[in-house]
């Protein structure tokens, strides 16, 4: 019988962009529902998970091909992917090298992930792929239109990827936050300050979803629930 105060024991779990942000609140949480958890990402050596989990933090550029098939030789088991690794570059994004970039990193990097990881998932029985979109991915972005069509284009390949990996038995579902606090939206909010007024005005609360007790952001119930067996059925979707 399960213990329902650790639903994700047994489970292997990968969080890219998993060393800040919503990647490390999600590898955190996990984590302490019982996975073992890789966090990859940035910045990995300052990542600062409380001792006593299950958390493996490893430096990786998400875009670095070679360096993420090495990080796959090593992996023998997985059970979720959560491809949360992102970035915005704001008016940079309007030139071919800024849009390029987000690209990369945002949408190419989700496929990349998905692709390695699906021999692991369709192995594991209960394989689980949770993308993250986004809010501009249902209402673009004039400041920043990488971010908004790499987004838009995850939910599009979130969808594809359910259909191509129904058969195999691995779920695919996005997620698509509104804001919330982490370091890329306080860059926002310190380099464009209007862009960010403007998207909170889109927002129904007016505010941001703020910081819990933890330093980390809290992570929205569909990054929760989305890779657990409580959502079998739960496929192909896009939760705002």
């Amino acid at each position: 019988m399960t213990d329902p105060t650790t639903p994700f024991a047994g489970h292997t779990v990968l969080v890219t962009g998993g060393t800040s942000g919503i990647g490390a609140a999600t590898a955190e949480h996990v984590a302490r529902l019982g996975a073992t958890v890789h966090a990859v990402g940035l910045g990995a050596d300052a990542a600062g998970f409380p001792d006593g989990l299950d958390i493996t933090a490893t430096e990786l550029d998400v875009t670095d091909r070679p360096k993420v098939d090495e990080f796959f030789d090593r992996l023998t088991e997985l059970d979720v992917l959560v491809p949360a690794a992102g970035v915005t570059l704001g008016e940079a994004e309007l030139t071919p090298d800024g849009f390029d970039k987000v690209i990369a990193i945002n949408l190419l990097a989700v496929q990349y992930f998905a692709y390695k990881s699906a021999p692991l998932l369709a192995r594991s029985g209960r394989g689980t792929i949770v993308t993250l979109a986004s809010m501009l991915s249902t209402f673009g972005s004039a400041d920043g239109p990488g971010y908004a069509a790499s987004k838009g284009a995850v939910v599009q390949l979130t969808k594809s990827l359910a259909q191509l990996h129904a058969g195999s038995g691995i779920r695919c579902n996005a997620v698509a936050p509104g804001w919330i606090e982490t370091p890329l939206l306080e860059s926002v909010q310190t380099v464009a300050p209007e862009v960010y007024t403007g998207l909170l005005a889109r927002t129904p609360l007016g505010v941001s979803a703020h910081r819990s007790k933890s330093p980390r952001p809290s992570p929205s119930s569909p990054v929760r629930t989305r890779p657990s067996s409580q959502a079998s059925y739960c496929r192909s979707t896009a939760a705002i």
